[in-house]
């Protein structure tokens, strides 16, 4: 019996494919009803995809069951082959986390009092907004206040 393939080798698969294809990823993400930040994060191995929308993105993308197979897998989450992200988009999310995480930290006290925000029950949205010194990258962060129980 063959081993199954791992989430790494699946989103090289994806990625390659919906690069052939010229497809995007909100075109994937319409295509399985899914949010697009979602999306991606589960082609590049971040959450198990549920059957239905695994088999979608193996249709539109031509992925051979091993690949939908891998999708359908639970990942180990949050983890990059370098402690600290090389690829410069990644790189400034993580420069803003270690110069404003604090102060987001603090704010989030300030307001909600000792808890997090939740990383499961959690949205994100990139947007683009015109300004006239150049487009903006507008990203939002929309986690549900856990609080801390003692």
């Amino acid at each position: 019996m063959d081993a199954i393939m791992d989430k790494a080798e699946a989103t090289k698969h994806v990625v390659s494919q919906r690069i052939r294809k010229k497809v995007t990823w909100r075109e994937i993400a319409a295509e399985i009803g899914r949010p697009a930040a979602w999306t991606i994060a589960a082609l590049h191995g971040q959450h198990p995809m549920p059957e239905p929308e695994a088999r979608a993105v193996g249709a539109l993308l031509d992925l051979d069951d091993a690949v939908v197979e891998a999708l359908r897998t639970q990942p180990y989450r949050g983890t990059f082959d370098n402690p600290v992200p090389s690829d410069p988009t990644i790189y400034r999310f993580y420069e803003a986390l270690n110069v404003y995480g604090p102060a987001i930290k603090e704010l989030i006290h300030e307001e909600f009092g000792d808890g997090i925000m939740s990383a499961i029950n959690f949205t994100l949205t990139v947007e683009r907004r015109p300004d006239p010194d150049g487009d903006r990258v507008v990203v939002t962060l929309d986690g549900k206040f856990l609080d801390y129980k003692f």
